[in-house]
Formats: structure tokens, sequence, C-alpha cells
């Protein structure tokens, strides 16, 4: 039959046969009329948490999905299911053996066909009255542990006719590390051909490949496919194009002008691979602040360059002793502009109730400081990591006779002899970083027109706060995909020229709550800022001058009683609250100790049973005083001396001098659960 003239919104079909378009203006109309009712559903009050964007409205018998793959390939058999207006009627499977199809499957108790036909030949049965609905045979598969706990599954299906499934597709994702194996099942395409789409290596080694292993096993995380082990191990983004950007050599470790170069070929390179996402899954000793830290400021370039950076928080959350730490966040995890990742662990269940912080998972304030020409040290102490999502015993691929799992077999998972199914286990903030870049991914997917400091925005508000965890421990908390793709599909498609407190969002404000694994919890609904935490619903539906771009996320205000200044031009006007606190058991402190865990000891003891000391008391009933520094100039951190190394796996960070830095980084210590 004829394709009629179609409106497509938020994955509706529209066929203007079905619209008395006399009674409206103009088309103009239809779409705008179409819009409010579509985000209304999709970001209004709901009675579920789950939010899918149907594909067609009565009158369209052909999904909108199948009519792409249709317009495609019209020359392909395809698989589809037929509705039937009661059971199949002899006349239909005739017309269907005529037009060269076969039934593949009827059914008892249902009214359709499951059928196999040539793809041009699907309009003219549709076009039969005894044909009611007919939708292309989608492939089925379990759900991984990582895409189902993190709220990745569920968001597959909020996508439109324009953005198709959340996959990540068309996203470029560039994995700067010890490189990525091509040929790995995890990332073909449908056509056996592969994600990685540019390989390229600073490390002098010339080449491009994976012999230490952490390169594919990160790459995995953000993008593999559900071909390996019927999905157990699908990524997050799992149609996104990869970019192996090798800046870590054979032995795991990299000198920061590699990877300083990596980043600036990303920057030259993101028009032509579209990289919207960049992941760096390794740290060096933070000794610099920010404001000088040569690695921080080639992240504050690329972020500047419209690129998300996601980069991990490091591994230094305890000491040799078990006991936790503070201040040993990572560079670059020290630059505001970052996403810096802390790891959770799952206890390997899908449902969140039971996660918790991994012990390891380096914890803030940032320490990197400047000397001024006194000589007096100042810290930048800022509020790290962002958010932190799950990275404690990850199952993913695994290069072929790589270093890893010769020194440590135990890392090896894999129940297949064929070297492309090969998978490993890997622990860290090295893992837990990639679960983010992939969140990016599919946020800009749904969204394409969000900042970087948006997609920050969306990734903190709908994170959940964890119990007996505070904000120098989980950020904002843990990643949740579910809520960060519903909230990134009800905001406005394009931020250009937007005013400071003018609506934010397309419809309705969504409901903050998700419900993922059976566990139900309410959004944090909070943002990190340089010394504080802001929250409020005008962060939701109201622009800031914070979420665009030429500043920082992190760029607020701030008055001594913790109230949050507004200007005018970083925010707008309403209920913006920033306490100074932090966060335990998911309330908000304003008075009496800031911590629960005891004494906690580094080069500089600021923490003694659960109160700050005197040399670090600038908190007064969970206000910020001063300048909003957060504590005096005594060190958190162990060491202080320029790294010459980067380090991921069983690599130890090294101090200018040769001497050991804080700790090994544990990306091989697997916790217990």
């Amino acid at each position: 039959m004829q394709n009629p003239k179609k409106l497509l919104t938020h994955g509706f079909l529209v066929s203007n046969r079905h619209l008395n378009v006399k009674r409206l203006r103009s088309q103009a109309t239809v779409a705008l009329l179409m819009l409010l009712v579509l985000t209304t559903m999709l970001c209004g009050p709901q009675t579920s948490n789950v939010v899918r964007a149907d594909s067609t409205v009565p009158g369209s018998k052909i999904t909108d999905d199948l009519q792409g793959r249709i317009n495609a390939r019209p020359g392909d058999r395809i698989a589809v299911i037929i509705q039937t207006n009661g059971a199949p009627s002899n006349g239909l499977l005739n017309a269907l053996t005529q037009s060269g199809g076969a039934a593949r499957r009827t059914f008892r108790n249902l009214n359709g066909v499951a059928v196999e036909l040539p793809a041009r030949a699907v309009a003219a049965l549709a076009n039969r009255p005894d044909v009611g609905h007919v939708s292309f045979d989608m492939p089925t598969a379990s759900t991984g542990h990582l895409e189902t706990t993190t709220g990745a599954a569920q968001a597959r299906s909020y996508g439109t006719a324009a953005t198709g499934a959340i996959t990540g597709q068309g996203i470029g994702i560039a994995i700067l590390d010890s490189g990525i194996i091509p040929g790995h099942h995890a990332f073909r395409t449908d056509n056996s051909s592969t994600r990685v789409i540019a390989n390229v290596d600073f490390t002098g080694e010339g080449r491009t490949d994976d012999p230490f292993g952490h390169g594919t096993h990160v790459a995995a995380i953000a993008a593999a496919n559900d071909h390996i082990s019927q999905g157990a191990y699908t990524g997050i983004a799992s149609a996104a194009n990869l970019i192996n950007v090798r800046v870590l050599n054979s032995q795991g470790q990299g000198a920061t002008s590699g990877a300083i170069a990596g980043i600036d070929w990303c920057i030259t390179n993101k028009a032509v691979y579209n990289i919207k996402v960049l992941n760096l899954s390794f740290g060096a000793t933070a000794v610099e602040s920010y404001k000088t830290d040569p690695l921080c400021l080639a992240v504050r370039r690329a972020f500047n360059a419209g690129i998300v950076v996601c980069v991990a928080a490091g591994n230094s959350g305890k000491d040799a002793n078990g006991n936790k730490i503070y201040g040993a966040i990572h560079s670059p995890g020290i630059e505001p502009a970052a996403i810096t990742v802390g790891a959770a662990n799952t206890f390997g269940t899908d449902t969140r109730s039971d996660d918790t912080m991994a012990s390891y998972s380096s914890h803030g304030p940032t320490r990197g400081y400047y000397t001024d020409v006194l000589g007096r040290k100042h810290y930048d102490n800022l509020f790290k990591p962002d958010l932190v999502a799950p990275g404690n015993k990850l199952i993913e691929a695994k290069a072929p006779s790589n270093g890893l799992v010769s020194a440590h077999p135990e890392l090896d998972a894999s129940t297949n002899n064929n070297p492309d199914h090969g998978v490993m286990y890997m622990s860290g903030t090295s893992m837990a970083t990639p679960v983010v870049a992939g969140a990016a991914a599919l946020v800009l997917q749904r969204n394409p027109g969000l900042t970087p400091n948006m997609v920050k925005a969306v990734l903190e508000l709908t994170a959940q706060l964890m119990a007996g965890c505070n904000t120098l421990e989980q950020g904002a908390g843990l990643l949740n995909v579910e809520g960060a793709v519903r909230l990134a599909g009800c905001i406005k498609p394009s931020l250009s020229g937007m005013a400071v407190g003018a609506s934010l969002l397309v419809g309705a404000t969504p409901v903050k709550t998700s419900t993922i694994a059976g566990t139900t919890f309410s959004w944090g609904s909070g943002l990190i800022q340089r010394w504080s935490m802001v929250s409020g619903n005008n962060l939701f539906v109201k622009y800031q001058g914070i979420y665009g771009t030429g500043t920082l996320l992190t760029s607020g205000a701030l008055l001594s009683d913790g109230a949050l200044l507004s200007d005018g031009v970083l925010f707008s006007d309403g209920a913006l609250f920033a306490d100074g606190a932090l966060f335990s058991d998911g309330v908000l402190l304003s008075s009496g100790a800031l911590f629960s865990d005891g004494t906690l000891l580094s080069s500089g003891a600021l923490f003694a049973d659960g109160a700050l000391l005197a040399d670090g008391a600038l908190f007064a009933d969970g206000a910020l005083l001063s300048d909003g520094v957060l504590f005096s100039d005594s060190a958190l951190s162990a060491s202080t001396s320029a790294s010459a190394t980067l380090a991921i796996g069983q690599s130890i960070l090294t101090n200018g001098d040769g001497t050991p830095g804080m700790e090994p980084t544990p990306d091989l210590m697997l916790e217990g659960w």
C-alpha cells in the first residue's frame, strides 16, 4: 500500500489520514499538541516508574521500527509477528505463501502468527482487513548483571523514532587505556564488523592491541554487546562506537605526556569519529592544584571542546591496615570539569538495596595544592568523587594471553575455549568509570543537545544515595541509568541561548523515583559543588547558568550560612540550598559529627572519633564559614612528591624520587562477597 506521510513524535506514529487537519490551523499545531501530550505521558506523574515510548497509535499497523528496517533493506527477508483480528484466516496464510513468505510459528491462545517474508511484502499484508498489527520479531536475550543493576536495560526502551533503542548507537566513546582487541566478539556489530572504529598509539610501542588486558575489559564495560554468554556481560552502551587511544604500555604504565597527547588527539578528531565521551581509567598521585596540573588542564580542554570526560577516583580508600583514608583522589580526578567516579560493591546481586561503597575506592576531598611566595601550601579541598558506580568483581571481555591473567590466573572467568569470547574478573574504580562513560553515551543519544555540564547534572540529580556513606565517599550517589535517561528525555533538545531561570523541561517534572531490579528509591536530587551540595526543585525545572558552556557545574557561590547566592548568572532565584554538610544514611547533616567512622589518620590527623579537630574546623552547625575552604592546610594525603608514573592494575603509584606512593592500586583485588 502507499505509505502515508507520518508525523513522528517521541516514538508515536500518526498517519495524516487519521487526523482531521482541517480543524487545526497548521501542521505545526498538530506537532505541538502531540508533543505536549507525549511529554506529559513520559515526564509527568505515572503509576509506574518504567516509562516506555509506545511505537504506534491506533490506526498505524506497521511499527516505525519495522518500517525503518523495511526502508533500509527492502530486498531482505524479515521476521515479523502479525496480529490478526480473530484466528489467522486461510486467506491470510495463502496470501503469505503467494508473497514468498512462510509461517514460522502459530499460537494456540493468541490471535496471530509469526512469519518470515520478503520485507517489501509486509505493507500489502498489513493492508488486509483481517490484519490488526505487524511488528518486527525482536530478538530476546537475558540481561546482564551490569545493565540490570544500573537500570540501563530499562532505559533501552526510552527512545523515540529519531533515536531508536537507547544503546549508544552512533556515539563515540574514546577509551584511553592499554589498548583494545577489536576482534573480540563483544565489540561486533550486527553484520560482524567491529565497533572499534579507530586505533592510535601514544606509548611508543607501535601497537594498538592490548597485551596488558586492562583496556579491553574497560571498553567492554562501557560498550560490550549481548553476543557472549547470552547477554550476561552486556555493557552499558552496547551499540556505541569505540575509539582505541592507547596511552598505557604493555605493563599498564604510561607517561602523563602520553595521556595528554591522547586527549589532544581526541579533541582534534572529535568530529571525525563523533567522540562525545572520554574514559580515563588511570591516575597519577595528585600533588599539584588542578589549576596547574597538566593532565587536569588537558581534561579541561576536552571539556571545553564539548566532550564529557569520565575519570577514575583511584583505589586508595584505605591503608595497609584497612583503615579508611580521606583525601586520596588521584589526578585527573581532582579536575572540577571531570566526572570523577568511585566504585560501589553490588555483592553480585541485581537488587540495589544491598549496594555499598567498595572499601578501596578513594575518598575526597582533593588534596592538590599550590605553594605561595611565602612557602605556604594552599589545598584545593574540592568535594569528590562526583558519582559512584558498580566496580567490584565485574566480568567483561578478556584480551587473549594478556599480562594480567598470565600473572593472576584466578582472574580468568572464561568457560568458552574461543579466545574471541574470553572474559575475566576485575575490580576497581577503573571498572566503575566506564559504567558512567557508557551511561553518558546513553544520555547523549536520548538528548544530543545536552552540554557536558548538563550530562553531569542529569547523572548526579538522578543518583541514589547509599545509606551509611557521606559525600566525600559517594559524591551525589550511586549511578541510576534508568532515571538519567528518563530525565534527559524530558529536557528541551536545545539549551543554546537559554536564559537563566527559563523553563528547562519540555513537559512536566519527571517522577523523582526509580524502580530497578525490585528496589524503589528516591533520586538524591543534589549537585556536587566545590565545597557543598546544592538541592532544590529549580535544578530540575529551571535552566541554571552552571548548565551551560564557559563555566563549571561546580561554580556555585556560597554565603556564610550555607545558602546559595543567586546572582542571576549562575543560578536562578528559588529554593536552592547548599548546606555545606555531608550525606550520611541519606540525610543532610546540619550539626554534630560529620563522620562516624572513628579515627582516620593520614599524614595530618584531621579526624578523631567522628569529629573534626580544631585545625580543620571550618564547619559550624553544617554551614560553610570563611571562604569555603573545607580544611586547613594539614595534609590528608601521604604523598606530596611529584608523580612520574601513571598506574593501574597491580602497578604501584610511585613518587618523583622513586619511593612507593600511597599503595598499590587494587584493580586486581576482588573484594569478597
